[in-house]
């Protein structure tokens, strides 16, 4: 059984969640890049706010990528788990030489997706910032970090699927969590997709492209 037919979809589904949000002002939807922008340019779109950008990046254990040893976001943001680390000794070094690799990989995508145009005003704003699912919370909990030091109204995080356990994580990072499935089990994101072909850096830039269009327009 796959919830969501896509990204789109899903995007659809949790502005429905988000309705309270809807035409007020000060409202400012964050997409994870890559995945959650598609989700966000939904929620934006039926929501009436505006929509925006935030590359963060997974430190993935040496020689085990999937395995999130923590985080980091723009201004030098990093979110470390010190339980996963101690336990399997990874030395500081080689958490360095990840970080190093991650900088220059987020400082590439930011300058793609935004180019010349500044980040949305977070300061006294109400953040939904979105994901199209979390498992460990580890992008998410750096998104957040990031986010609280700019001093927002208030941070809503939103994905279409969160596993339980970081469900309740995020409770204590963010001011609300809202999710359209919470399982009883989340083994990967996308086995809650028929369609999880990975987003593109084009689709990014397309999907900014054409709400900044709208908004100017209307």
């Amino acid at each position: 059984m796959h919830p969501f037919e896509n990204r789109g979809e899903a995007g659809r589904m949790l502005a429905a969640r988000l309705q309270a949000y809807a035409g007020r002002p000060g409202v400012v939807v964050i997409g994870l890049a890559r995945g959650g922008v598609p989700v966000a340019s939904e929620v934006a779109r039926q929501l009436e706010a505006t929509l925006d950008v935030l590359v963060v990046r997974k430190l993935g254990v040496p020689c085990q990528e999937e395995l999130a040893m923590g985080a980091i976001a723009p201004d030098g943001v990093c979110v470390l788990n010190d339980e996963l680390i101690d336990r399997l000794g990874i030395e500081s070094d080689a958490i360095g030489a990840v970080r190093l690799q991650q900088e220059k990989e987020l400082q590439r995508r930011e300058q793609l997706y935004r180019g010349k145009r500044a980040r949305a005003e977070v300061r006294g704003q109400t953040i939904i910032v979105i994901d199209d699912g979390i498992a460990t919370g580890a992008t998410m909990h750096a998104a957040v970090s990031y986010l609280r030091r700019q001093h927002p109204t208030k941070i809503i995080v939103a994905a279409g699927v969160i596993a339980p356990d970081t469900f309740r994580k995020l409770k204590g990072w963010a001011d609300e969590v809202v999710a359209v499935m919470v399982p009883d089990e989340l083994h990967s994101v996308g086995e809650w997709f028929r369609d999880f072909s990975p987003t593109t850096d084009d689709e990014v830039r397309r999907l900014l492209s054409a709400t900044a269009r709208v908004r100017k327009v209307s």
